[in-house]
Order: C-alpha cells, then structure tokens, then sequence
C-alpha cells in the first residue's frame, strides 16, 4: 500500500479492504492505507525515526495474531489491531511494563505527531514505563544524541505530511493507555503457554 498526494489510491484488492476498514485522511490531502510504507513514499530512512517497515516475518509470542504492522524497531512492532479501529499499538517481547501491547495513538496521524515531537518512535514507545521525569529525561537524552540527518527527517516529516508537533506527548499517551481495555486482544497459543495463562 503507498500514501499518495493527489488524492488517489494505488492498491491491490486485498489492500482495498482493509482500507474500507481504516480509512485515513489529513487534511483533507492525504488517504492513508493500513500499511503506511514511509520509505517508498516520502523518501523516510526509518531507522532515523525509530521504526523501519517490515513484514512479521518472525512473530513474537506477544504480537497479537491478526495485527497488521507498520513498522519495527528491534522486536518492537508497532501496528494495527482489526478490532481497535485507528488506534496503533506497540508490542514489545522485552517490555518493562505489566503488558506486552499498548496503544500509543488514537489514530495514525496523531502517532505521526508524536514522532515529529519526540524526534523518533523510541521515547513514544517507553512511556508505558516510564514516569513524567524519566521521560523528560530520556528525551533530553535523544535530543543531544540526535544527528543533523535526523533532524532533517522529522522536518520533512512535518512538511509533507503537514502535521503540527503533538502538545505534551506524555499525557497524551498516557491517557490513551489508562482507558484502554485490552482483553479482547487475539493471541497465538505461544503466548498462553509462555505466559502460563488460561485461554
């Protein structure tokens, strides 16, 4: 599936419907599909924002069975759940916090805000476990690590997309996190059994 910027589509069948499942629009410009590739759109090295795209060629235990992804960074996906509507969610094998999937955006474009904010993926992703003052910290930190090439990224992030940096990133997550209900999540058995849950 590829953004396009006049309007139109250009996507397979199967692509066609997941989009009548997620449609997406900015601005009135831009038709986003499930699977937002930056790469082959927007010219974006997802490594220098924290998430590169990528099928689940290898599945965790903890990625649900139906989540389509939009990106990884390491073993983190970042994705889609069929039954949460807009919502992108995170999936972390090795994650600090009580859960191994949380929601980081109500929709895509606010996801992409968060990015633009933060300069990567990595700090949205942490706040799970983190408090208001590690974060600010680990922010601080990316912020001094980050290189000229970065930079320059996000900038054309914003540009393109026409997105403006999300207001106070860390309630905003936080908030979607405190709410959310993930009961209803589909897992492969593996997970189950590592997990020694009942199914």
């Amino acid at each position: 599936m590829l953004w396009t910027f006049d309007g139109s589509l250009h996507s397979s069948a199967a692509d066609e419907k997941l989009l009548q499942m997620h449609p997406f629009k900015i601005e009135g410009r831009f038709k986003f599909g499930l699977v937002p590739n930056l790469n082959r759109s927007l010219g974006i090295d997802g490594n220098l924002i924290g998430f590169t795209d990528s099928e689940i060629a290898v599945p965790h235990f903890c990625y649900p069975v139906n989540a389509t992804a939009i990106g990884f960074e390491g073993c983190i996906l970042y994705c889609f759940l069929p039954e949460c509507g807009e919502m992108v969610f995170a999936s972390n094998p090795e994650s600090c916090a009580e859960t191994y999937i949380y929601p980081l955006a109500e929709r895509f474009e606010d996801f992409m805000r968060l990015v633009i904010t933060c300069g990567s993926a990595n700090p949205v992703e942490q706040i799970v476990w983190m408090s208001r003052a590690q974060f600010d910290q680990h922010l601080q930190n990316e912020r001094a690590l980050r290189t000229a090439e970065q930079i320059a990224r996000i900038g054309k992030l914003r540009e393109e997309l026409k997105l403006s940096p999300m207001d106070n990133p860390y309630e905003y997550v936080k908030a979607s996190q405190t709410h959310f209900d993930g009961s209803q999540i589909p897992y492969s058995d593996a997970y189950y059994d590592i997990l020694g849950q009942e199914r």
